[in-house]
């Protein structure tokens, strides 16, 4: 199997919060909305991101009755100043986000922020320096020194 994802989809407690969250306060446009059902939004190159109504999101995978819970996972988003971390933070937050970890300086030398959108998902909101992505979409990581 090749390394990459071309949708991470998520269970969703409540998907009328989500799509209110990031279609209407964060502007963000879906590439296909299933009233009741799912929100698909791009996210990246060649990356979607799927909020699947839990309950079915469990009937689709023959899990039982009960609804699935994320848990224990984070989204990052990178931008290219602490100054945009907080200002992407604050939209967030502004469009219903709650505030998880206000924007600060992190333990790996960038800056950083955490918020969690109407069901609870996290996001990470940071800066680091030595985060890079060439031409091809090659990811080099590293710590700020």
């Amino acid at each position: 199997m090749e390394p990459r994802a071309d949708f991470i989809t998520i269970a969703t407690a409540n998907l009328d919060a989500a799509r209110a969250f990031y279609r209407d306060g964060l502007g963000w446009t879906p590439l296909l909305d299933v009233a009741d059902e799912i929100i698909f939004f791009q996210i990246g190159h060649g990356l979607v991101l799927g909020l699947f109504d839990a309950v079915k999101f469990t009937g689709d995978m023959n899990a039982g009755d009960a609804p699935a819970v994320v848990s224990g996972l984070t989204l990052s988003h990178n931008e290219n100043s602490p100054e945009a971390v907080t200002a992407t933070f604050d939209a967030a937050v502004a469009a219903g986000a709650a505030s998880v970890k206000e924007p600060q300086y992190a333990d790996f030398g960038g800056f950083h922020a955490h918020f969690a959108d109407p069901n609870g998902l996290v996001w990470e909101i940071a800066h680091n320096p030595a985060w890079q992505v060439d031409e091809d979409g090659k990811v080099t990581l590293g710590l700020v020194e």
